[in-house]
């Protein structure tokens, strides 16, 4: 399980609760399923202390709150009726400011430590949150953000998220301030090309802001100067520079006023250039073509230029992500093997293909080094991107996360061997339903067998991922030679899957929409699908606008939230 902003996204521990959750439980909504907590392998980035007047008590608090516990276990998701934070009483002093920059790295270092729900917020992360309380504090978190944060850290731009989303949404005047701070246009966007940081935190700041804020507030913030701005970021030599103002630009076009804006500034013809990147062996690079092509075809439509999904070679492809079966912000590649998520949740995927019995294998190449959780899930799991919810966290899935070198069953995790992965590098999964175990690969190393799944549920497994905030994968499910295939027989999901021409269509989203407009729905239709005749009763509430399916699906009542006890369905309501 994952969290993007302990404020923000997790708002209930179940579908429908609408309870805010603790500070703490936010926390471990970021770093995994609010369960152990481990280290992150060897890439930690620590503070250097020079230049810092942080106190000894200082020192003490964020050396108690990264302290790691046992790895292999995890408390029990706490009742969510808590506080809303802790750290100050609501009559204890404010304390006193701290060295900014020392707070931010702090949180970076420790971020990586923290993933058990009852762990005591860090002392830095409270404390920026309280700085953030003024508008000079916001102001002060928010440049500290773009200076520190560095350009090899893989969690640098999701802790921006993190840190963003939990402070104040800032005032007209705190958004008035830093645009004259931060004074940005074109010529700004050309300096210190040699440090590609300051862009890259510049950009992933401008983007998180335009997500949260609504409306005016995002048009206002996109001033000429700083569509210029990210306009020019686009063509900085540093990939990273020109993806994460890419991103920027996508979060600002979410408001239609600012679409049309950035659409009217020729940067389609700009991102046909980048799309060329796709397929590069620079994976930086190919994070920037995946991006650029996916705005030309979802965003930034160029006239004349032909969608991707017209032209995409899929003869030999028979399995693929699912496209119908996907949290609603994943992005996925045309060709339906490439998925990424840029949103501030955790997005998840199964794929087309479900198998009942044998042994089957895939790989997953790793484009970005960030936090995803791959494995396998069946029909029972459960995707709840605000929630944090993905593969591995619930009894029907579980995941490999190579970045904290853990492996994730019914919202647990425990410690593996492997090193952290790499961009490059190739995650093997082989399902053995005969023997019931699942082993994971990396780089053709294998792990000891995994069977805990096996005790809740024995067939129906799909290959499947979620996503941490700007991470990326391509899957191999063998319509391409595997490169670490494993010593046992096996099958592959493109040997025995089968899909239509119009399946394997991964649609741009406004293709979708205009699609759903033209879809005629009954009067009588389940009230979540659309599709089928609304013909079951739910007890005890009494509520029957939903067919048996989507019934089935349910614990709690959509409409009241009452738990359901017995579905009936009603004959006479069929047609």
């Amino acid at each position: 399980m994952i969290v993007f902003g302990w404020a923000v996204f997790l708002a209930s521990r179940s579908l429908g609760q609408g309870l805010l959750l603790t500070l703490e439980e936010h926390i471990a909504h970021f770093l995994g399923t609010g369960g152990a907590a481990t280290t992150m392998g060897n890439s930690c980035i620590c503070r250097d202390d020079s230049g810092t007047d942080d106190s000894v008590d200082t020192q003490q608090q964020q050396a108690e709150n990264s302290a790691v516990p046992t790895a292999d276990t995890r408390s029990q998701p706490r009742d969510p009726v808590r506080p809303p934070r802790r750290g100050r009483g609501p009559h204890e002093p404010r304390r006193k400011k701290q060295n900014v920059d020392g707070l931010v790295l702090d949180t970076l270092a420790v971020i990586r430590t923290l993933v058990d729900n009852d762990q005591e917020p860090p002392y830095s992360m409270i404390t920026l949150h309280e700085m953030a309380e003024t508008d000079e504090g916001w102001l002060d978190v928010v440049q500290s953000l773009i200076r520190v944060i560095p350009l090899e850290d893989p969690l640098g731009p999701a802790v921006i998220t993190l840190l963003l989303d939990e402070c104040p949404l800032p005032t007209k005047d705190a958004l008035q301030k830093l645009t004259e701070i931060l004074n940005l246009n074109g010529e700004v966007a050309c300096q210190d090309s040699s440090h590609p940081a300051k862009h890259r935190n510049t950009s992933a700041v401008l983007g998180c802001l335009a997500e949260k804020l609504a409306g005016p507030a995002s048009i206002g913030l996109l001033s000429p100067g700083i569509l210029e701005y990210l306009l020019q970021c686009l063509l900085q030599s540093h990939p990273t520079v020109m993806l994460f103002a890419l991103i920027a630009l996508e979060k600002f076009a979410q408001t239609s006023e600012n679409k049309l804006t950035i659409s009217e500034s020729s940067i389609s013809d700009r991102l046909v250039t980048l799309e060329s990147w796709a397929n590069d062996p620079d994976y930086l690079k190919r994070q920037v073509g995946f991006c650029a092509q996916w705005s030309l075809d979802n965003l930034f439509l160029k006239e004349g230029r032909q969608l991707t999904y017209e032209k995409v070679n899929l003869s030999s492809i028979r399995a693929m992500l699912n496209s119908n079966d996907v949290s609603e912000y994943l992005k996925i590649s045309p060709h339906g093997l490439e998925a990424r998520c840029d949103a501030s949740s955790f997005e998840s995927v199964r794929c087309t293909f479900c198998v009942d019995a044998g042994v089957w294998y895939y790989e997953v190449t790793v484009v970005t080094s960030g936090v995803m959780q791959i494995g396998w899930a069946t029909r029972d799991s459960k995707f709840l991107n605000h929630e944090g919810y993905g593969i591995g966290d619930d009894e029907y899935s579980c995941a490999y996360d190579g970045c904290r070198q853990l492996i994730w069953y019914n919202a647990r995790s425990k410690p593996h061997i492997h090193p952290c992965w790499k961009e490059g590098d190739t995650v093997g999964f082989l399902l053995d339903l005969n023997e019931k175990q699942m082993i994971f690969f990396l780089n053709g190393n294998q792990l000891p067998p995994e069977k805990q799944v096996f005790s809740s549920t024995v067939s129906g497994f799909f290959a499947a991922a979620s996503f941490m905030s700007y991470q990326q994968c391509e899957f191999n499910f063998g319509a391409k030679p595997f490169k670490y295939p494993p010593s046992m027989k096996f099958s592959t999901f493109n040997d025995y899957a089968f899909l239509t021409a119009e399946e394997k269509i991964i649609l741009p989203r406004h293709r979708r929409l205009a699609l759903l407009k033209q879809v005629s729905i009954r009067e009588n239709c389940c009230s979540l699908c659309c599709d089928e005749v609304a013909d079951t009763q739910l007890k005890p509430c009494g509520h029957s606008d939903l067919c048996m399916d989507c019934a089935l699906q349910l614990e709690t009542c959509p409409l009241c939230r009452k738990e359901i006890v017995s579905r009936i369905r009603q004959i006479s309501h069929i047609s």
